[in-house]
């Protein structure tokens, strides 16, 4: 194993011990497949109590498949999906929402990752119109790419123009835990309450091994997503394995715990790494990611002992992100190691 210690990404840390021992717990005797088996049904009720009881959850083991298979659900292949340009399912889906869903996306312009009634307004001019695809969804990201946050009252703004035009809203939320826990607010209070129509659910960036979930909570999209799920690949056969996850990283909030973890290492870093000469923290941290200038030079000194992203090479930004797993030991030495990089190179 390497000893390349990760700011790069809240994928690179391991499953959390509680999560681990709920699979090895349930890896006894015989249980129906497919999802008919009784922890599966049971992490279903789990999750309608945190998403309320109309919810239909749906297991996969990726959040590129949640969002394809959540989006080709309530899509036609004449329909698009709207989404900020710098949206994962723009810009990190290898396109597969095109190739598998069939789906036009339109990325809109957006400093910050967020869109917004007036941003979208202008792309929903051809409705009706044969010739051109037909806007169907907007899609969402909480939070953003860049790490910035929807207030509660943003997305009900947006969820209010959108089913006013007869949209749908998704929420794309591999981190849903980092913003609920940032914002200091429920599942519910953030999809539920706000009427979002359906959401990719991760938990495999906060202490989950491979756990994720499409959860429709408009009852009245995605009935055909079980067929779509099987022809997709992703219906588990062993789904005991993914549900277990899933339970134990709802029970007794671990998954507050582990966002709250991640989101207060990512201030504790920018605090001190922006106290450095020389180190520029962009904007503000409102999650587990900050962006930061540094001198390239200083880059390549930290890239020999730890992994991140250099985010923009151009006006030399880097991108560090801290996880369920990062310790205040971890950050106060990286926040070392930077100091001595930046006096070698000055």
């Amino acid at each position: 194993m390497s000893d390349l210690k990760s700011f790069a990404s809240d994928n690179n840390s391991g499953a959390h011990p509680a999560v681990m021992e709920a699979v090895v717990r349930v890896n006894t005797g015989h249980l129906k497949s497919y999802g008919d088996d009784e922890l599966s049904i049971h992490t279903d009720e789990v999750f309608k109590e945190f998403f309320g009881s109309q919810a239909r959850i749906h297991y996969v083991t990726t959040g590129t498949a949640a969002n394809v298979l959540g989006l080709r659900s309530v899509t036609h292949t004449y329909n698009s999906v709207l989404c900020a340009e710098q949206a994962h399912i723009n810009n990190d889906e290898c396109g597969a929402p095109e190739a598998f869903g069939g789906i036009k996306l339109v990325p809109i312009p957006s400093p910050d990752g967020k869109l917004t009634p007036g941003m979208i307004a202008p792309y929903l001019g051809h409705i009706g119109f044969v010739h051109a695809s037909q806007p169907k969804v907007i899609s969402i990201t909480q939070p953003t790419e860049v790490g910035k946050l929807y207030t509660l009252k943003e997305i009900e703004d947006l969820v209010e123009f959108a089913h006013d035009r007869d949209l749908l809203v998704h929420l794309d939320g591999a981190r849903l835990a980092n913003a609920c826990a940032a914002l200091d607010c429920s599942f519910f209070d953030m999809t539920t309450a706000l009427d979002v129509d359906f959401i990719s659910f991760g938990g495999t960036k906060n202490g989950c091994l491979m756990g994720e979930a499409v959860i429709f909570l408009n009852p009245d999209i995605g009935q055909g997503f079980p067929y779509l799920r099987k022809q997709a690949m992703q219906l588990v056969s062993k789904m005991r394995f993914v549900s277990a996850q899933l339970e134990a990283y709802l029970k007794d909030d671990l998954w507050l715990t582990n966002a709250r973890q991640a989101n207060a290492m990512a201030k504790r870093l920018a605090e001190k790494a922006g106290a450095i000469d020389g180190v520029t923290i962009k904007g503000t941290v409102d999650c587990n990611s900050l962006f930061a200038h540094i001198p390239p030079e200083a880059t390549e000194i930290l890239l020999k002992k730890y992994y991140f992203y250099v985010w923009n090479e151009h006006d030399q930004t880097v991108r560090w992100m801290t996880s369920w797993a990062t310790t205040e030991a971890m950050v106060d030495e990286f926040v070392e190691d930077l100091r001595k990089a930046m006096k070698a190179v000055a």
